[in-house]
């Protein structure tokens, strides 16, 4: 009778205990915890805030024309008709310095939306699709690029009259070319990898492609781009304004500036509190630019 050969019996491993599931964070939540780390950042979103709610919110506290007089000219400041003191003409600078910075700051935050969008659709059709049309953007914007944009902003406000739509329009115009060059170059480096050649396989439109694929993972670079530019055109419009080419139906930090050179020495606070605004305004995006571009670097966030 054959025996059958039995295998030993071998006792089943214990289970090993269960490893914990890493947690993934969301990059735009880590993107996020990294620009709170950064106390320049925060500083300088403070500061932006409390210039935002100075010129929305201050004149509803303190009502007022800019334009009136107020008290005696060339009033020093801390003095009981005017604390920050009056201009050459009366104008109480308090006043001025709060309605001037509504129309300064709507001026940078709508010409660097209206710059960003230019840039941004320029650049998106030239970096994907290449070819003649990527010849032909990048000549149109080679174009603008060499133009002196002081001078040509200057010539479109004094051929149309100097309202504030013309010269955030000017500024728009002027300002869009390093986005688009910008943008370009994010959508040659995207355009070729693998999850755009799907998209490409499966049948989608260009424009799915465009908007919807690529430019979702080339925003990081855009929105510190956006950011930049909207102190380079609050700058760019206190540069008109002090020119005499902004609204002068608007009181603006630029007008207070130019209105008041003249009389700098014997009136050294109608210019230094306008400046001074500016340079907190364009310190404050800068500050916030630099912090989005550490937190959405990845490259930047070992540091």
């Amino acid at each position: 009778m054959n025996k059958l050969a039995t295998m030993p019996s071998v006792s089943a491993a214990p289970d090993a205990p269960a490893k914990p599931a890493l947690r993934v964070e969301h990059p735009g939540m880590e993107a996020m915890r990294m620009f709170l780390r950064n106390p320049a950042a925060i500083a300088g979103m403070a500061m932006l805030v409390a210039m935002l709610a100075v010129a929305i919110a201050g004149p509803w506290f303190h009502p007022a024309d800019p334009f009136e007089i107020k008290a005696a000219p060339l009033t020093p400041p801390f003095s009981e008709e005017a604390w920050l003191g009056t201009d050459y003409l009366g104008r109480d600078v308090l006043t001025t310095l709060i309605y001037g910075g509504r129309a300064t700051l709507l001026v940078g935050a709508v010409a660097a939306l209206l710059s960003v969008l230019i840039g941004i659709t320029l650049g998106a059709f030239a970096g994907y699709y290449g070819g003649k049309v990527d010849a032909a953007l990048m000549k149109l914007t080679e174009f603008f690029q060499v133009l002196p944009a002081l001078l040509f902003a200057m010539v479109v406000v004094t051929l149309f009259s100097p309202t504030l739509v013309t010269v955030t329009l000017a500024i728009g115009i002027m300002s869009w070319t390093g986005t688009a060059r910008l943008t370009r170059a994010e959508f040659m480096k995207y355009r070729g990898l693998e999850f755009v050649r799907a998209e490409r396989a499966i049948g989608a439109r260009d424009t799915r492609i465009i908007w919807k694929v690529i430019l979702p993972n080339a925003l990081p670079p855009l929105v510190v781009s956006a950011t930049l530019a909207i102190g380079a055109a609050v700058l760019f419009e206190a540069g008109l304004s002090f020119l005499g080419l902004g609204d002068p139906n608007q009181m603006s930090w630029g007008l207070m500036i130019g209105s008041s050179r003249q009389y700098v020495l014997s009136c050294w606070w109608a210019v230094a509190f306008p400046g001074a605004a500016i340079f907190i305004t364009v310190l404050a995006v800068s500050l916030i630019g630099d912090g989005l571009n550490d937190a959405l670097n990845p490259k930047l966030r070992e540091r």
